[in-house]
């Protein structure tokens, strides 16, 4: 498949940029793959559309404040986006900008002076405030040292022009386990009250760059995943063959719940847990994911193939461009689309 492929034009108000004020007060594009009718619902109408028997399944990862804007010795501004955790004070992240970095190089807060301790290194109350770069991985990436307390804000995607007032907003209502570098945004229209309502189970993948990187060679089978962190709790993996279809919220539930027989595809056992380096794109055969929740997803993005894996590549171009001609709103704090 090729990148332009994955092309599509969008009005740019239609990127939304606040949550609505409800999170379940979204709409909801509905699309049978089998009769190919369209929908249109609110999210809050999302049990009427599923059976009791449906099992949906959610990724719980809970996104880290982990947006840091520093400043080199020399005063230059740089800002880095950490990733994923690579150990103790250690993580993977990505600096902009980063040609003239340096491996050994510290970036602390603007407007805190460096203050030496009696061996010559930063004191103590300074140290909290700086980031030290430790290797250069290529691309804009390092592996980073952060000192525990050193918190950031959360990380918006960069087509949001707004600050966000409520930060727990970009965080899903059963998030719980800290590590990604995105919200799993399918998953941002649920409330307790709907989740109350669904027969529902969690995985993790702790969303990284893979997830929100776009597709920059010709093709898609040049474009390199660089892989990310997934678990799928043993009694939730049993619990999936006692439904009557599992339903995926978010393209990450998928992408975890399809790696676990990524690796039986190629010879070896299932992994419920694991780096997940999976590439979902027209031709897939999905084995686990029998419908899908989602947000629409922006052009040229590893997403949107998935997208089209799923639903077809036609009926997925079709979609969108009754979900622009109905004025949906697009994107993180945009609207959702469940397939059948």
């Amino acid at each position: 498949m090729r990148r332009c492929d994955l092309d599509y034009e969008l009005p740019a108000e239609l990127i939304a940029q606040r949550p609505v004020s409800r999170r379940d007060a979204s709409r909801l594009l509905v699309y049978d793959r089998r009769t190919g009718k369209v929908r249109h619902r609110r999210f809050s109408d999302l049990p009427t559309e599923l059976d009791a028997a449906d099992l949906l399944v959610l990724n719980d990862t809970r996104v880290v404040p982990g947006r840091l804007r520093l400043e080199r010795a020399t005063g230059g501004a740089v800002e880095v986006l950490l990733l994923e955790r690579r150990g103790p004070e250690l993580w993977e992240g990505l600096a902009r900008p980063s040609r003239r970095l340096r491996p050994g190089e510290t970036l602390r807060r603007p407007g805190v002076e460096p203050v030496a301790g009696s061996g010559g290194e930063p004191g103590p109350a300074r140290a909290r405030e700086q980031l030290e770069l430790v290797e250069q991985l290529g691309e804009g990436r390092w592996v980073v040292r952060v000192p525990a307390g050193m918190d950031g804000e959360v990380p918006l995607p960069p087509y949001i022009h707004e600050s966000l007032e409520d930060p727990d907003r970009y965080q899903t209502v059963f998030a719980r386990e800290s590590g990604s570098a995105a919200a799993p945004t399918a998953g941002l229209h649920l409330t307790p009250e709907l989740l109350e309502q669904l027969d529902h189970a969690f995985v993790t993948l702790h969303v990284g760059l893979d997830t929100f990187r776009p597709v920059t060679a010709e093709t898609l089978s040049e474009h390199r995943m660089h892989g990310e962190r997934y678990d799928v709790p043993r009694d939730v993996w049993a619990r999936l063959g006692q439904a009557r279809r599992v339903v995926a919220v978010g393209t990450t539930s998928v992408r975890a719940l399809e790696s676990v027989l990524a690796a039986e595809m190629e010879g070896g056992a299932p992994q419920l847990h694991g780096r997940t380096e999976l590439m979902i794109a027209p031709g897939y055969r999905f084995r686990v994911v029998d419908a899908l929740v989602t947000n629409f997803h922006l052009p040229e993005s590893t997403l949107l193939a998935l997208v089209m894996a799923f639903a077809g590549v036609d009926e997925t171009r079709r979609l969108y461009r009754l979900a622009i001609a109905e004025r949906y709103r697009f994107y993180s704090f945009g609207d959702a689309m469940l397939i059948l």
